[in-house]
């Protein structure tokens, strides 16, 4: 999964993200956005923000940093984000490669990028750095079923999903050994129990 694959295919994708992907992804997005609103951090970063369908969601006194690899998701997400005070800055941004100095943010949040990105090391390892000792990091993002008829299905889709610059077999163990960080709490957050937001503690497990 090459990010310029990636950035391709989240380019040609733009003009639909929001119908398609919008509902059918919609559960997990507020799942995160309220577990923010419901702490105490005040700065956060998002990060694969895509077309800012997060951003109106958070706290209008929170201060909002958002990345994405995609120029024309941007562009939706900046047109967005035009009236909301909420919102600091956007950026085009390589999330495995962050540009903000270490500690920079109270919490970090990642929707739906563990199983796009190329290295998932590489983007925990930012995600840790940039968040501040003890702050939140929440991730949320489709998980392969263990066992079963789902299981199996989540096999035969891999390779197709793989062309698409997906990993549809990554599974919550992969997830919580590769992030190296304590959870804090597993919860379901969509389409049957599919998506689920892990919630972490930055410091190690």
């Amino acid at each position: 999964m090459e990010l310029d694959l990636i950035r391709r295919l989240y380019g040609k994708g733009a003009r639909i993200y929001d119908a398609v992907f919008g509902p059918l992804l919609d559960r997990g997005r507020h799942a995160v956005v309220e577990a923010i609103n419901e702490s105490d951090v005040r700065s956060v970063l998002e990060v694969g923000v895509g077309t800012g369908l997060s951003l109106p969601l958070y706290r209008r006194d929170l201060r909002i940093t958002a990345i994405d690899l995609s120029p024309e998701m941007l562009t939706k997400a900046r047109e967005r984000a035009r009236d909301l005070p909420q919102v600091e800055a956007i950026h085009e941004m390589d999330a495995q490669n962050l540009t903000f100095p270490d500690a920079s943010f109270d919490a970090v949040v990642a929707m739906y990028v563990a199983a796009v990105v190329p290295d998932m090391g590489r983007l925990f390892r930012e995600l840790r750095r940039v968040c501040k000792p003890g702050g939140l990091i929440l991730v949320v993002n489709h998980l392969a079923a263990e066992a079963g008829v789902l299981g199996a299905f989540d096999r035969l889709v891999a390779p197709a999903s793989r062309a698409m610059a997906i990993r549809s077999d990554l599974r919550l163990k992969t997830l919580v050994d590769t992030a190296g960080l304590a959870v804090e709490s597993v919860e379901d957050a969509g389409i049957g129990g599919y998506i689920k937001l892990v919630r972490f503690r930055n410091h190690p497990a």
